[in-house]
């Protein structure tokens, strides 16, 4: 649509709805800024842009409406404004109608970090133009002013922001996997999956879609789609895509790379890598590029991070493992011997399948936040004496407790399954919080200063 003189409301103004604020100012439209806080943001006093309060009378007029991914969809006052006829959006499709050069789309209920930062580090690497953003730091509105034609855009994209597209398309878009998350958003898992095949929904022929094979769900889009279907697999060969041939990572049905050498733990992690190789290769990058890239990635921050060993015990900040399936995959990274920081804001998950897990790794679960209780209660399967489960409350509690009860040879795992906004603004501050946390045991070791 014409942004030029039109009237925008956005809807939201944490970081992606400040940056949609900014965008419609440089292309001409006249921008009305609602929040359900009244603090004033200092960009937008920047920019001379109030912020009014969610209400009716702040949607009069409006001749478009941006919605942040943090703002659910079906909001009672956007009934009447979509009644009227009026385009209700998100970031991401306003974004999208200006960006140049091609987009690379990655969703996924796990991964889509790792995967998105991975395949930005690959292209850079090969000397191919890209910009990484999205759900990943740089909101897409962002992206506009540095996009540039023959540039990548690779975009992190999650379900909220999905829901609101409607011109949106990527040229590759890749669903690493769908397992049950953000319930308390969605209402039923099959809404989920259907927020997360959007990305899907407006490709074309000559563009191409990059599956999981090995999840049911994300196998299945790719009879939702116009696109070419790419796979990747961890269990099998696939006809077009990246597969594990034993100890092999093969692509294009060219060895790629001996798995020992992705330096990410998990099988999960090389499911990440085969999709990230892929996509890489469908950009230009060559085997011999992708392959020492993917040697050279250093990782993601609160992503089975390695903290510290401190007296044998290895410590690891795996903060974004906020749903179940999430943990299920840290545990799947360790032999043995964990120790496991569980909980946090509880998105209406259901954690008895972490019971069976447990039982042949773990020694001792470890609870806080306000899902505590609940995650007690799914666990109670676990037999006495196999797993020590304690209430804790506290991240700092946790920690300590983990410090005096492991030992070496042991690893105790942040990974919540949980959001943090309990008791954290983000996973991001859990995670610096438990790494601070963690650093600070070297005060009081024997001989330490």
């Amino acid at each position: 649509m014409k942004v030029q003189g039109a009237r925008a409301v956005v809807v939201g103004m944490a970081r992606s709805g400040v940056a949609a604020v900014e965008l419609l100012m440089e292309y001409g439209a006249r921008v009305t800024a609602v929040d359900q806080s009244a603090v004033a943001n200092p960009k937008l006093v920047e920019l001379g842009v109030s912020v009014r309060p969610q209400e009716a009378a702040a949607f009069e007029g409006a001749d478009l409406v941006v919605l942040s991914p943090g703002v659910p969809a079906d909001l009672e006052v956007l009934q009447s404004v979509r009644g009227r006829g009026v385009p209700v959006v998100g970031d991401l499709e306003l974004a999208s109608w200006f960006l140049k050069g091609e987009i690379v789309g990655i969703t996924g209920s796990n991964g889509k970090t790792t995967t998105t930062a991975m395949t930005g580090h690959i292209l850079k690497a090969s000397g191919i133009p890209v910009q990484v953003g999205g759900n990943i730091g740089t909101p897409p509105a962002s992206m506009v002013k540095t996009s540039r034609p023959g540039q990548w855009n690779v975009l992190e994209l999650s379900s909220f922001q999905l829901e609101t597209i409607s011109t949106f398309r990527a040229h590759i878009g890749a669903a690493l996997n769908v397992t049950p998350d953000h319930l308390d958003r969605h209402y039923t898992f099959e809404k989920y999956a259907d927020a997360k095949a959007r990305l899907f929904e407006n490709q074309r022929a000559d563009d191409f879609a990059v599956l999981n094979a090995d999840d049911p769900v994300t196998r299945g889009y790719g009879e939702r789609t116009a696109a070419k279907a790419m796979f990747f697999s961890s269990t099998g060969k696939v006809d077009s895509g990246a597969w594990l041939d034993r100890d092999q990572i093969v692509l294009d049905g060219q060895q790629l790379m001996p798995a020992a050498e992705v330096p990410l733990r998990g099988v999960h992690n090389l499911e990440n890598t085969m999709a990230a190789a892929v996509m890489a290769r469908l950009a230009g990058a060559t085997h011999e590029q992708i392959r020492a890239a993917v040697m050279s990635f250093p990782g993601v921050e609160h992503r089975l991070e390695f903290v510290r060993d401190l007296n044998g015990v290895a410590w690891y900040n795996d903060s974004k493992a906020t749903n179940v399936d999430a943990t299920l995959k840290a545990l799947a990274a360790f032999p043995g011997g964990l120790w496991l920081i569980l909980g946090g804001k509880d998105k209406n998950s259901d954690y008895r399948p972490l019971a069976a897990a447990m039982k042949e790794k773990v020694r001792g679960v470890l609870l806080i936040g306000a899902a505590a209780d609940k995650i007690g209660d799914h666990l109670r399967g676990i037999r006495h004496g196999e797993v020590s489960i304690v209430k804790c409350g506290t991240l700092e509690a946790a920690v300590l407790h983990a410090h005096a009860s492991a030992r070496s040879g042991d690893t105790v795992l942040l990974a919540p399954a949980c959001a943090s906004f309990d008791q954290f603004e983000n996973f991001e501050h859990r995670g610096r919080e438990f790494k601070r946390l963690v650093n600070a045991l070297l005060t009081k070791e024997p001989g330490k200063n």
